[in-house]
This record gives C-alpha cells, sequence and structure tokens, in this order.
C-alpha cells in the first residue's frame, strides 16, 4: 500500500459496532443480525450486504409517530464490513448492555434491529411546549451508533439535587429513567437558548447521563411542537 495512506486503512474488527476514526462507523453484519440505519448513510461496504428501505417495522412505528417526523431508516441484512456515515458528523457508538436510550430522531444514525425501540412523548414538557416533546426510545442487548454536530459532552446527571440544564438545539440523547422538566429564563434571552429564539432550556435530574452536542443548528433541534 501507499505509505501516506497506509494510516487510513480499516483496523481488524474487535466488535460489532466502532468507530473508524470520529466520523465514520463500521458495523461487522452477519447473517440474522440485521441492522436498522439511516437512508443515505451509507457510503461503503465489504461481502454481501443487502438494503431494504422503510421495512414493515419502520412503518409500523411510523404509523404510531403522531408528529411524522421520524428518521427514514432501511433494514441491512448480509455478511460483510459496513460503513456508514453522516455529512462528516461526529459518530458515537454505545453498547447498551440491557440498558436504555432517548434519542433526538436526527441524531439516530443505526442500531441493531433486534432491540426495543419506539417512539414516545417526553412527560414534563406538554406546558411548555403544546403537544409537547416525541423521541425514539431504544433498550435491550445490542449497539446502537448517535451522530453529534461536533465532539459531544456526556454530562453524568449523578443522582443528586442539582439539576442540568440543556439547551434543546443541542441536545443528543439522555437516559430514559432521568426526569425531565421544562425551563423559561425570560430575564436572559439574549444570553442563553440562541437556537430555540428563547431562554427555553431542559432540565434533567436523577441518575443517569446526558449527550450534548456542541452545534446549536436549527435542522438538528429536538421535535417540539406547539
Amino acid at each position: 500500500m501507499n505509505q501516506p495512506l497506509a494510516g487510513y486503512a480499516p483496523a481488524p474488527v474487535t466488535a460489532r459496532m466502532e468507530n473508524h476514526g470520529s466520523h465514520m462507523l463500521k458495523v461487522a453484519m452477519q447473517t440474522g443480525n440485521d441492522l436498522l440505519a439511516r437512508v443515505g448513510s451509507m457510503v461503503a461496504y465489504e461481502g454481501f450486504i443487502q438494503y431494504e428501505p422503510n421495512p414493515p417495522a419502520v412503518r409500523q412505528i411510523a404509523r404510531d409517530w403522531m408528529t411524522g417526523e421520524g428518521a427514514p431508516l432501511m433494514k441491512c441484512s448480509g455478511d460483510g464490513l459496513l460503513y456508514l456515515a453522516d455529512y462528516g458528523a461526529n459518530v458515537v457508538v454505545i453498547n447498551l448492555g440491557g440498558d436504555a436510550i432517548s434519542v433526538n430522531a436526527t441524531n439516530l444514525l443505526a442500531f441493531d434491529a433486534h432491540l426495543q425501540w419506539g417512539v414516545e412523548r417526553v412527560k414534563g414538557l406538554a406546558k411548555f411546549a403544546g403537544q409537547g416533546l416525541w423521541n425514539t426510545k431504544i433498550s435491550g442487548q445490542g449497539w446502537v451508533a448517535l451522530t453529534s454536530r461536533g465532539t459531544p459532552i456526556v454530562v453524568d446527571c449523578g443522582g443528586g439535587e442539582d439539576e442540568t440544564y440543556v439547551d434543546p438545539d443541542a441536545l443528543v440523547a439522555w437516559s430514559p429513567n432521568l426526569k425531565v422538566k421544562g425551563k423559561r429564563s425570560f430575564k436572559a434571552q439574549s444570553l442563553i437558548g440562541r437556537g430555540s429564539g428563547e431562554a427555553y432550556q431542559m432540565a434533567f435530574s436523577g441518575q443517569g447521563i446526558v449527550v450534548v452536542q456542541p452545534s446549536e443548528d436549527s435542522t438538528d433541534r429536538l421535535r417540539i411542537r406547539g
């Protein structure tokens, strides 16, 4: 191999999902262990891998998604190596290990098809956001890959009395067992909440984590309906 390119060659497979650099996901595909991935995220693959856009399981979930803003998904099956990316966004790989995570649909890249998943309304926000906020909850034994517009920070809420406040435009995911409520800070509108047009934050408390991206681009905003 040309020596200047040697450092970019794929590393040996060590897990079902892993990063290739900061902006690409590598998935070890095996027959019978299908994957659900964002439509259009495949950038390369080795072996024999088939793709099915909008499979029946996804169509059923879409009917339950009252906001109509679910991420378009495809089912990937077969044997080989699959590489996924989302326009150069950072990729975060999580092994749930029986736990659960609540994910903003715009930050969901891929997850094992055998995991339990569905769309849920986030409690505690109705009076701030009309109909409320809807997110994708994924749980079980398996892998999930998220995207972040820039290197994210993972905040451990720690179970203490202090709350963690996040701009909704910067929120990627959180532990679904956390308590969530909305907060408006009208006296600080010019300083915080830039993406939302007002000083609106989400407050988290309890035992769990919150994943926050440095971008507040409105295209990455959690789907809040008024």
